[in-house]
């Protein structure tokens, strides 16, 4: 099989999430919230692609869906070297690297139920990302530390 052999077909209009850290392309969709059963467009995943920079890679389109911004921040989480691209009639119009930043607010829950910031305070649960991969947030209020797992159920 060529390697130039395209396996995934190019879409009109949406995203495509490129250079996701291999395995966690199922991830990302459950934090996107994209379940399979939108009549909104194809979602195409591919698992274990090639990838001359990383090894293997997993890719995500979504056809006729651009990401927000906060969706973006979300998937920094679970893969700091992935890549958006927005499609538009088939050419990518913006490309972005997603970027961890520093601190993270009102993204994810802290896993401690004793926390503040779950008890309906009005406050915005923040974590301070103490390392990106693998994965390690400590929450500002208190002091919890959350790794990848932890972050995958809360939110």
């Amino acid at each position: 099989m060529p390697e130039e052999l395209l396996r995934v077909s190019k879409i009109k209009k949406g995203t495509v999430i490129d250079h996701i850290t291999h395995g966690y392309a199922l991830d990302i969709l459950k934090i996107l919230g994209i379940t399979g059963r939108e009549s909104s467009g194809v979602i195409t995943i591919a698992i274990n692609v090639p990838s001359k920079k990383y090894g293997i890679k997993d890719i995500v389109k979504v056809e006729g869906r651009e990401l927000k911004a906060e969706e973006v921040d979300k998937i920094a989480l679970l893969a700091p070297h992935a890549t958006i691209n927005i499609i538009r009639n088939y050419k990518v119009v913006e490309k972005q690297r997603v970027k961890l930043p520093a601190v993270i607010r009102g993204i994810v829950k802290c896993a401690n139920p004793s926390c503040i910031s779950n008890s309906g305070e009005p406050i915005q649960p923040t974590f301070y990302v103490e390392r990106e991969e693998p994965l390690r947030l400590r929450c500002h209020y208190c002091g919890r530390i959350m790794e990848r797992e932890d972050v995958m159920r809360r939110f």
